[in-house]
């Protein structure tokens, strides 16, 4: 499987933010990065087995979907729980709200039927048995 690498064609600070620091170091440059879903997929004969991290989010919150039978989709939700006040204004807020998508094709159909998909510490596992196909044959001319 080719390896999978990320790139955010509408970012054109991230080259220029060292050259900038040199110059203005009092004040700092850095901003809130897009939170994204890293994941690892591993291939053996029969399977593959996806791990994707999604910290923070419940499993209620998690959908996986497999189409085309190598098309799959993990997307994930997360809504805020507290209300802001106008008096508790906030200075600097870390945590997350909002969804996560990432879909990818595989290399080799699965099995939907036999997939596993368990949550547990914020790791979303997948395992995809590969789809057995049947062995070409030799056909007879008449």
């Amino acid at each position: 499987m080719a390896n999978i690498s990320r790139f955010d064609p509408f970012n054109i600070d991230e080259p220029f933010e060292d050259i900038l620091r040199l110059f203005w170091r009092p004040v700092p440059l850095e901003r809130p990065r897009k939170r994204q879903m890293e994941i690892d997929v591993r291939e053996d004969d029969e399977k593959y087995i996806i791990h994707a991290d999604l910290p923070g989010f419940r499993k209620e919150d998690i959908k996986v979907s497999v189409s085309n039978g190598n098309q799959v989709a993990i997307s994930a939700e997360m809504q805020k729980t507290s209300e802001e006040k106008k008096d508790n204004a906030y200075i600097h807020r870390e945590r997350y709200s909002g969804s996560l998508y990432r879909s990818f094709s595989l290399v080799q159909n699965v099995d939907e039927t036999a997939a596993r998909v368990t949550y547990r510490d914020g790791v979303l596992e997948l395992i995809l048995p590969k789809h057995v196909t049947s062995q070409s044959k030799q056909l007879e001319i008449r």
